[in-house]
């Protein structure tokens, strides 16, 4: 069975994916206090390490996704945080049912992402990223 992949759809889907990450991190860079008063108050260990990680991880994996330069890698790594996340700050089952609803809709959001984020570590980023270019440019040279 031969697959066939749209680039424009798999530059737009890795846009999109990208698109939820950079911000993100760009936001808790700019609220460094406020992620580690978050964090701390969902009780994850080490929160100035963990908003460290955070921003780390949503920023740069988020850029690298975008421009599809160790896209495998940097979806891969996306995928892992966001089920992370998806557990340390989304527990529906442990909230108050008032909070239940929305902390449920996040957490299945963030699993849906997840699941986005393993097709491209498993299939990669398509036709239109730097990967490519650069296999490219390695098979040219070595022609």
């Amino acid at each position: 069975m031969k697959h066939e992949f749209n680039p424009m759809f798999s530059l737009v889907g890795r846009v999109f994916l990208a698109s939820v990450f950079i911000p993100a991190g760009f936001s808790k860079f700019f609220n460094f206090q406020g992620t580690v008063g978050y964090i701390t108050a969902q009780q994850f260990p080490l929160p100035e390490l963990a908003a460290a990680a955070a921003v780390l991880i949503e920023i740069l994996a988020g850029i690298l996704l975008l421009i599809g330069l160790r896209t495998k890698t940097a979806a891969g790594v996306l995928a892992a945080f966001t089920l992370v996340a998806s557990l340390g700050f989304h527990k529906f089952w442990a909230v108050a049912p008032d909070q239940a609803y929305i902390q449920q809709l996040m957490f299945f959001k963030n699993v849906g992402l997840a699941g986005g984020l393993l097709m491209i570590a498993s299939l990669g980023g398509g036709a239109w990223t730097m990967d490519a270019w650069r296999a490219q440019r390695k098979a040219n040279n070595m022609a």
